[in-house]
């Protein structure tokens, strides 16, 4: 007798065999659904850039599990940890002088950990780390986020201009900071369970991230981008949010793919990154 399937599986394998064209246009109906979900149930939505930043920390503690049972730093990407806590310090510090919140304990806690697995990298579990496979140049993001926090950067009066500098850098720098990590993952192919875990919560955490914003725009009707400042420093705000999100969407398919197929490892086609 034939097993009848479940519908997440045969919504799956009707997915999997659309054309690219329809793949694309499902993802941004998706996305759409989701914001206007979040729109609807979630009523202040300052929450869901708490809930970024918590999904970030509790992908950051999948991490330091990994490396404390399996003692292993295979398939992770030093730099994006290095990346990672280098825009940390710098969002940490304007959070310090601008405005001391709830986001700036979680922001600390995540630099901690952040640090902590930068050192197990380097120094103890030095031996599994995959070097070789961790290749991307990182001067050519930190360049030109450095040269584009110069010239776009927020403008309130209050705030000085080193400050100015180093809030648009912590902006622009994570819009980035998971490239690394990804081409690590691109290198090797396949990814394994806890690595996998890490990096589609700092997908989630991207997209709450970029939704924070986005709703926050339409509620307050535009408002929001008179409320960050002038010139070009509004739209760019939008922009890495959009930017960041995206960059790992493609991760993210192939992870919830891997899920619903009942496989433990995820496998990236070539080109993905």
């Amino acid at each position: 007798m034939k097993v009848p399937r479940r519908p997440i599986h045969a919504i799956t394998l009707w997915v999997r065999r659309q054309p690219p064209k329809m793949k694309a246009f499902l993802g941004v109906l998706s996305t759409i659904i989701s914001l206007v979900l979040l729109y609807v149930m979630v009523h202040d939505h300052n929450k869901l850039f708490v809930a970024a930043e918590a999904v970030h920390a509790i992908g950051i503690a999948v991490l330091i599990y990994k490396l404390m049972k399996e003692r292993s730093c295979a398939g992770l990407s030093l730099k994006s940890q290095e990346l990672t806590a280098c825009f940390l310090a710098a969002r940490l510090y304007c959070s310090f002088v601008i405005e001391y919140d709830v986001h700036t304990f979680l922001d600390l806690a995540t630099l901690i950990a952040t640090l902590w697995v930068i050192y197990m990298i380097r120094f103890k579990l030095k031996a599994s780390y995959m070097g070789e496979k961790d290749n991307f140049k990182v001067l050519y993001l930190v360049v030109p986020c450095i040269l584009l926090s110069i010239m776009i950067h927020p403008t309130p009066a209050r705030v000085s201009f080193l400050q100015r500098i180093f809030w648009a850098f912590c902006v622009y720098l994570e819009a980035v900071s998971v490239l690394p990590q990804l081409r690590v993952m691109q290198n090797i192919k396949i990814v394994e369970p806890f690595t996998g875990n890490y990096v589609f919560a700092l997908g989630v955490a991207r997209f709450l991230s970029c939704a924070h914003w986005v709703l926050q725009m339409v509620a307050t009707r535009g408002g929001l981008l008179v409320s960050l400042g002038t010139g070009f420093w509004p739209p760019m705000v939008l922009l890495a949010e959009i930017v960041q999100t995206f960059v790992l969407a493609d991760f993210c398919y192939y992870y919830v793919k891997s899920v619903l197929g009942g496989q433990l490892v995820v496998r990236l086609p070539a080109g993905v990154v």
